[in-house]
């Protein structure tokens, strides 16, 4: 099945904002705070500096999207891109939607002199997410994500 792949625009923005929402309860048992995400996904939209969204379409119907932010690394003096808020609706899975969105991030990666590799976080128990990652070339890491969060609602 083909896609077409696109940069997300802010017109996209309660779309990705109820994809994040899905993932985050479909991942996690958790609903985001829509004031919270909304905002969120406005914020990237509107800031280059923050990351960027693209979109999957099926027709005229959005049904997935990835997004990126990034990390300098002065270990190697260059741009990581870190892929985020991934998701494909549950009506388009494994049909290559995710395939598409990875493989158009990863070639523009490639292509940006800047940009020495990509990353992602993926849940420990979520095998299906994992060996999709593989098979696209994606190798785990000895790290593991430790975190600190300053307000309890976020």
């Amino acid at each position: 099945m083909t896609f077409a792949i696109r940069d997300a625009v802010p017109t996209d923005a309660d779309t990705i904002a109820d994809f994040n929402n899905r993932l985050a309860e479909e991942t996690e048992a958790r609903t985001l705070v829509p004031e919270l995400i909304g905002g969120g996904v406005a914020a990237l939209l509107a800031d280059p500096s923050k990351g960027h969204y693209w979109v999957a379409e099926s027709g005229d119907q959005v049904i997935g999207q990835i997004g990126i932010s990034f990390e300098w690394s002065d270990w190697r003096n260059g741009m990581m891109w870190w892929i985020q808020s991934v998701y494909v609706h549950k009506n388009h899975r494994r049909k290559g939607a995710y395939s598409s969105l990875y493989q158009h991030v990863e070639s523009l990666a490639r292509n940006d002199p800047e940009v020495i590799g990509i990353r992602l976080y993926v849940e420990k128990n979520n095998d299906r997410a994992q060996s999709t990652y593989a098979k696209l070339g994606m190798n785990k890491t000895h790290y593991q994500i430790m975190q600190t969060f300053f307000d309890n609602e976020k």
